[in-house]
């Protein structure tokens, strides 16, 4: 009878002896390969620090408005009583940028036929101005937060969501941090990678102890499945597999990147896989299981940067929570609370609605809100399209590089690792005109401009990516004509002529055969010698631009126009209503006069119940479970003798 109960339970446990574990900048995902659905923690952690503890400080990565500057409210009706049209009054750069996100919206209302209500931020404003908050009684709150307010003598280490209900980490003597930004390490809030380290492991064995009873002693027994980036750090890697193999002692490792888990988890073999994280957005296309190399590019943008212009737009129109400091944990949550309910991409959902939110202080009493908004909702979420009023270089400062211990992996570290095909197709708009180029001929600018004359229409949305970016010096003509050509082409598809018109110039149709003459020049010279930084250049592109330069650098039209129909959204900012639609209607439009016989554009909906912040984590775990993975398993005795070399054989992608 025993042997009977017995028997099946190889089958029931399959993967219960394997970790998963899927890092990123807010949240760390970890649960066995045989669980349904990971445990999602926080990836913060505080510690004890002596007095003074640090000020907890926010980076802002928006513009903001001149100070003392009452925002220019003038987005009515003309003269003429075009209520579409957007007449931009103030010398302010912060309202210029502001105008051709407005008038990009307001170019989509008018391709849907929808209504503007021209005095709507004058009503919101007057309105949140003599708002007053309604006090909740602490009984009449089901979601009351269990604050941290006294100094705990016996605790020097909080992780996870213990460690953002301290009430005043600096009066309690805690340093709050965030060990992982975006795909690489923290490294501006750490002053030694150790410390980042060190960090990582405790946050690991803390969540394992607590949330899946896995001790210490016991990790020899485990595997672990570690979900990269597409477009990784070598150093990074290096570091995390040395924490997990070295420091913390499991058996054996597999590394697998983002955009292949997310395919195993969507159950499809090919895909343009898009990832909107926290800090980063990347895009990689796989074809039959492997990702391509040449198409990753990684956006310096996400859902953070959505968040924070959410709140730079609700400043403008008196946002009743007058107190309101991005530094502090609980209310950056307020704002995260509003994204999450009030941000939607969908043109039909604009109008001047009533919304409320609460606001939850340590040591205060619960406050609830009211807010009215216009078109604060769509717009925040407009900013991965119209990335100018994101501050790229300002989110770079303080950012370093981890040093290599073995010198001689930095001499067979492969050109590909620093730039792909797909982020040099992103910027040769901005190679040096002749007279600044470097002397060698295979960086000589000619070939390319002429080839800008061969693919004009190809050249001018590269013109366009450049239009579309932050400050990275866009010439006034370009945006002059992007805003001139309102009126829709004639001969553009009927489902996409909405805003690129107003964006995007109107490309000449002309077959991208020439593509292989742009890009033939080897990536390491292009690495090397241009004078720019390919890839802090390419991050600063529209969303739907890298998704078509993406699918571009993964082959001919065929491969283009496989992977643009089959385009996978994943990452938190998947969930914002119309997100679909939004790419859908503007890689339309960037493809159909590009790529001959180019047929629908097709977002791919998750899986039906999965949430796609989990996608690459359940990818990663139909791994682990599967006979196939024993071939790839690296051991510490494997990476003591080969390191890196041992993954990369193992891994091949890598």
């Amino acid at each position: 009878m025993v042997a009977e109960e017995v028997a099946p339970s190889p089958d029931q446990r399959r993967g219960s002896h394997v970790i998963v574990i899927h890092p990123g900048s807010r949240f760390l995902r970890i649960g066995r390969a045989s669980d349904v659905t990971p445990a999602s923690i926080p990836n913060v952690i505080a510690r004890k620090h002596k007095p003074p503890a640090p000020v907890p400080t926010y980076v802002e990565g928006i513009s903001r408005p001149r100070k003392g500057q009452a925002p220019q409210l003038s987005v009515s009706a003309n003269s003429d009583g075009d209520e579409y049209a957007v007449d931009i009054t103030s010398d302010d750069p912060f309202d210029t940028k502001m105008g051709s996100i407005i008038v990009s919206l307001r170019e989509r209302m008018r391709f849907y036929k929808l209504r503007v209500t021209c005095n709507a931020a004058r009503v919101a404003s007057t309105f949140n101005e003599q708002f007053k908050p309604e006090i909740i009684p602490e009984v009449n709150d089901p979601f009351l937060v269990d604050w941290i307010q006294e100094p705990l003598e016996d605790t020097e280490v909080l992780v996870g969501e213990r460690a953002l209900r301290l009430s005043d980490p600096q009066l309690l003597n805690y340093s709050v941090k965030w060990p992982i930004y975006g795909k690489n390490f923290n490294t501006r809030d750490y002053p030694s990678h150790q410390m980042i380290l060190d960090d990582i492991e405790t946050i690991i064995s803390t969540v394992l102890s607590e949330k899946l009873n896995v001790k210490r002693p016991d990790y020899k027994d485990y595997s672990v499945v570690l979900v990269i980036p597409d477009f990784h750090d070598r150093a990074y890697v290096r570091e995390f597999v040395n924490v997990l193999l070295v420091s913390l002692g499991f058996k054996q490792i597999c590394v697998q990147q983002e955009s292949l888990a997310a395919t195993y988890g969507a159950g499809i073999s090919s895909a343009c896989v898009v990832d909107i994280g926290a800090v980063n957005s990347s895009i990689a296309c796989v074809d039959e299981g492997l990702v391509i190399a040449d198409s990753r590019i990684t956006l310096n943008m996400g859902g953070d940067d959505i968040t924070e212009f959410l709140y730079v737009l609700l400043e403008r129109i008196s946002f009743p929570y007058r107190d309101i400091n991005l530094a502090r944990w609980y209310d950056w949550a307020v704002m995260e609370d509003l994204k999450a309910r009030l941000c939607t991409l969908a043109e039909g959902d604009v109008a001047l609605n009533l919304y409320d939110f609460v606001v939850r202080k340590p040591g205060k009493p619960t406050e609830k809100y009211g807010l009215r908004a216009y078109d604060e909702i769509i717009l925040a979420p407009m900013c991965i399209f119209e990335p100018r009023v994101i501050e790229f270089d300002r989110k770079h400062i303080g950012l370093r590089s981890i040093p290599h211990p073995d010198v001689t992996e930095e001499i067979i570290e492969h050109p590909v690792d620093h730039v792909t095909q797909a982020m040099i197709i992103s910027t040769q708009h901005l190679l040096p005109p002749p007279s600044t180029a470097p002397t060698d001929v295979r960086h000589s600018p000619v070939p390319i401009s002429q080839s800008q004359e061969e693919t004009g229409g190809k050249q001018e949305q590269q013109e366009v990516s450049l239009s579309s970016t932050a400050q990275a010096t866009p010439p006034p003509a370009v945006e002059s004509t992007g805003s001139g050509s309102g009126g829709v082409p004639a001969d553009a598809p009927m489902e996409v002529i909405d805003v690129e018109g107003d964006v995007k110039p109107s490309p000449i149709p002309v077959p991208p055969q020439p593509q292989p003459s742009q890009s033939s020049a080897p990536v390491s010279s292009n690495y090397n010698g241009l004078g720019i930084d390919v890839c802090f250049e390419a991050s600063k592109l529209p969303l739907d631009v890298a998704i078509f330069n993406s699918a571009r650098a993964s082959g001919g039209d065929d491969k283009i126009r496989k992977h643009l129909q089959a385009v996978l959204v994943i990452g938190g900012s998947a969930l914002i209503p119309g997100m679909a639609h939004a790419l859908e209607s503007r890689l339309q439009a960037i493809a159909t006069p590009l790529v001959p016989s180019m047929d629908k554009v097709q977002i791919i909906p998750p899986p039906k119940e999965v949430d796609p912040r989990v996608l690459a984590w359940k990818g990663a775990a139909v791994l682990g479970k599967m006979d196939s993975v024993a071939d790839i398993w690296v051991t510490p005795a494997d990476w003591d003798v080969l390191g890196m070399r041992g993954l990369r054989e193992r891994c091949f992608y890598l």
